[in-house]
């Protein structure tokens, strides 16, 4: 929260570009997600593997939606993002042709970056030699690049940022860009995350430490967050941006406002590399901090998108964290049963899923939960969507590394 702030910042949500394992654009993703129906299949990219499944976007193609040339010079964490915000642009009735370039920004959350090139490319220098790697691996490996291209591609050429936060870099994405339009540096920000990391060297790493879910003769139900049968995360892909705006820039267009974002909270566990901090301090501090932000109460708080990545440890310690905090009364839902979890844009695509849920006053089901965990007291919503006029609701993410942040998103 800025310092001595007397009255609240909202930022408003004027577009959404979603390009995820549950489809490209938001018809496809309130579609599939709205009816709990899970994503994760086989992937012949991981045959072989010890979890050969995983949660991919299957309906893009990078080449026929970017161009083939420019296709080749992105990684698809970048070819992933820049869709995305187009889809983001157009959605918010913006001309990136027609608006000054100057004052719009860029904040990108990934993990890896371009992995998949690296990986690639490493491979030909271990086997080819050192003069056969490409000269392009400069420019679609690092993780800074998703945010260029999109920079290009849309002609914003104010402040451009990646943040990688791990699994919460998304939703720290959201917080930095919401920061930079109330320091003024920025009229419009394109905000968000990607990730496109399901390389077989990533995965037997996460195998290896025990985070992903081992269910490989049922994929469609191996992401189930806070079911007492939960055994680890699928890991999946995807992009996710919103375009965020003052809300009186945002009224002087005549822009329709999806839902404002009001608050951010962020924290470190200092605890694990890996492992949550099963006391849930550092959670803690991220949600009270975005409830202060956002000058709202828990009790304010109808709907949590929570992080709920399906592994025994995580959902137990932010489900205790969520008691605590929160009591009982707020309606929970965690949408990585559906689309898995897209770790470094995990946190952009639930940011725009909770803007979507207070839009339309219909909170998501948690897919795959059949038997919740006598452990965690929470209302958790399942089986089908939930009807419910929300006024304010949390978005939570929490990465390897102890990094947490959170928003708070209330109605326009």
């Amino acid at each position: 929260m800025a310092p001595g702030r007397r009255t609240r910042f909202d930022v408003a949500v004027t577009g959404l570009g979603l390009v995820t394992p549950a489809g490209t654009g938001v018809e496809k993703n309130v579609k599939r997600v709205w009816a709990g129906e899970s994503a994760a299949a086989r992937t012949d990219e991981l045959s072989g593997t010890a979890v050969d499944f995983s949660c991919r976007v299957e309906d893009v193609d990078p080449a026929a939606a970017l161009g083939r040339r420019a296709a080749l010079r992105m990684d698809r964490v970048s070819a992933l993002g820049v869709i995305a915000a187009r889809q983001a642009v157009a959605d918010a009735g913006l001309d990136s042709t027609e608006w000054d370039g100057a004052r719009v920004g860029v904040v990108i959350g990934t993990s890896f970056g371009g992995s998949a090139t690296f990986e690639r490319e490493h491979r030909t220098c271990l086997d080819e030699g050192p003069a056969l790697v490409s000269p392009t691996l400069m420019v679609m490996a690092p993780v800074n690049m998703t945010a260029g291209y999109i920079a290009m591609d849309c002609r914003a050429l104010g402040p451009n940022q990646v943040v990688s936060t791990a699994c919460a870099s998304g939703t720290t994405a959201v917080g930095f860009g919401r920061q930079l339009l109330e320091s003024g540096m920025c009229d419009v920000v394109l905000a968000g995350g990607s990730e496109a990391a399901l390389t077989r060297t990533g995965m037997a790493s996460l195998h290896k430490m025990g985070a992903l879910s081992r269910r490989g003769d049922d994929p469609a139900r191996a992401s189930r967050p806070f079911d007492l049968h939960r055994d680890g995360f699928v890991a999946g892909e995807g992009a996710g941006v919103l375009v965020l705006e003052r809300m009186a820039d945002a009224a002087a267009r005549g822009a329709r406002v999806r839902a404002r974002v009001s608050g951010f909270g962020a924290s470190a566990d200092g605890h694990h590399p890996s492992a949550p901090d099963p006391a849930g301090g550092g959670a803690e501090r991220a949600v009270r901090a975005a409830l202060a932000d956002a000058l709202t109460t828990p009790g304010d708080i109808g709907h949590i998108n929570a992080h709920g990545t399906s592994t025994p440890l995580g959902d137990i310690a932010e489900a205790r964290m969520i008691r605590r905090v929160y009591g009982a009364h707020p309606a929970v839902t965690s949408t990585k049963g559906a689309i898995g979890h897209l770790i470094g844009a995990a946190g952009a695509v639930e940011a725009a899923y909770t803007v979507l849920a207070v839009e339309r006053g219909e909170i998501p089901p948690t897919a795959n939960l059949t038997r919740q965990d006598p452990d965690i007291e929470a209302d958790i919503v399942t089986a089908a969507p939930r009807r419910a006029p929300l006024r304010a609701a949390a978005s939570h993410s929490f990465g390897f590394g102890g990094q947490n942040a959170v928003i708070v998103v209330t109605a326009a």
